[in-house]
């Protein structure tokens, strides 16, 4: 009928989308058994000039634990699933919180590496418990050294780079440089994932220490590129420095292309994170 609202056909796909500090999500309700998009649809919605457009997809979904509000996983830009995402963390709790599901300042969400806890600081902002970080070779993975180290060194056709090594649930290596401007982000970030000391590739970030208590850092993650900002990186880089002495674990401000993320180290405890959670807009996916 003429003048008549179009209606979303039956297999619509809503969605909401959101970031954190810049690093930008589209997040998916699959809670009631709902299956998990396809590779094919997760590259869709995230092309940003085809689709939504996104680093990572978030797919919520029904908790696996009895004293978890709900699940999440984490979906790359090309399809590939993640093991860890803090800004992604945030942002699933802020969502289940307007949703009404999460009640209260304190809660729990199972991620694919475990359960954390979450607090809410104020409407816009959350700190989660991000575990405890494994330095373990085996566990990050890194093949081809011995032992573990502070410290490790891979001979680049570029030239020799040193790096820290560290698991935050997905692998990290942090590579501390002068000045994060001029780091060669791209070009030593793609080269250390398609290096065979990283079988699973991993996330690349490099550090610069302001002082004991900031660091600027910038990030490019294994099936993204260089994103505005990376809750686990931030952890990671925090993690590694810390351990050499470089930055004290009680409390870090990490600055990021997309904003800052604070960051607290107790080496028994683990990792805390907190930083915003923004909502952008609610959209459907045509069929």
């Amino acid at each position: 009928m003429p003048g008549a609202a179009a209606t979303p056909a039956a297999s619509a796909l809503h969605f909401s989308k959101m970031h954190g500090a810049g690093n930008d999500f589209v997040v998916l309700d699959l809670r009631g058994g709902r299956l998990a998009p396809s590779p094919a649809l997760c590259r869709r919605l995230a092309d940003r000039h085809l689709g939504a457009g996104c680093d990572q997809l978030l797919t919520i979904e029904d908790p696996r634990s009895a004293t978890a509000v709900a699940s999440y996983r984490i979906w790359n830009a090309d399809g590939s699933p993640s093991g860890q995402c803090g800004n992604g963390a945030r942002c699933v709790a802020a969502w289940l919180a307007r949703d009404g599901a999460a009640k209260g300042d304190a809660f729990e969400l199972d991620s694919p590496v475990g359960r954390h806890g979450v607090r809410r600081i104020d409407a816009q902002r959350y700190e989660v418990a991000m575990g405890v970080p494994a330095f373990a070779t085996a566990q990050v993975p890194l093949a081809g050294f011995d032992d573990e180290r502070e410290e490790y060194e891979l001979e680049l056709a570029t030239g020799r780079v040193r790096f820290g090594a560290v698991s935050m649930g997905n692998p990290h290596l942090v590579v501390e440089v002068d000045d994060v401007d001029a780091a060669p982000v791209a070009g030593l970030g793609r080269a250390l994932q398609q290096h065979a000391a990283l079988p699973d590739s991993g996330n690349i970030g490099f550090a610069e220490v302001v002082a004991r208590d900031r660091i600027r850092l910038r990030v490019y993650e294994r099936g993204v590129g260089e994103t505005l900002a990376c809750g686990s990186g931030a952890c990671a880089a925090v993690a590694v420095l810390a351990r050499r002495g470089r930055v004290d674990g009680s409390g870090v401000t990490v600055s990021l292309p997309g904003g800052d993320l604070h960051i607290h180290y107790d080496r028994d405890g683990g990792i805390r994170m907190a930083g915003p959670a923004a909502f952008v807009y609610e959209g459907v996916l045509a069929a």
